[in-house]
């Protein structure tokens, strides 16, 4: 059973999940889903693709703490090198977006 920790200002409670790049713990709903298809590291928005899945804060910068500390074979328990440009070209568009929402 994963942990669970209380949410703020309720007596509910969320699933944990730790972000592979800077390794700190939040709520599941805070964090992307990613999962590995054929080699390539693949976004599961829906949380419905098959396979073991590692937790990324949707921030360029903890993707590239995890790719600097090689955390993704670990996370999948795969051998070699994945590629993460699918997940890279997302969060960029997904900056892209936020910057854009603020101005």
């Amino acid at each position: 059973m994963p942990p669970r920790g209380k949410l703020n200002g309720g007596e509910r409670t969320a699933p944990l999940r730790t972000c592979v790049g800077c390794r700190v713990r939040a709520v599941k709903s805070d964090l992307l889903r990613l999962v590995v298809v054929e080699g390539v590291i693949t976004l599961d928005l829906r949380g419905q693709l098959h396979g073991r899945g590692a937790s990324l804060h949707p921030s360029l910068s903890c993707l590239e703490l995890a790719e600097r500390r090689r955390a993704f074979p670990r996370a999948f328990r795969t051998g070699g090198t994945l590629d993460a440009a699918r997940v890279r070209s997302y969060l960029e568009g997904f900056a892209g977006r936020l910057n854009r929402n603020v101005m």
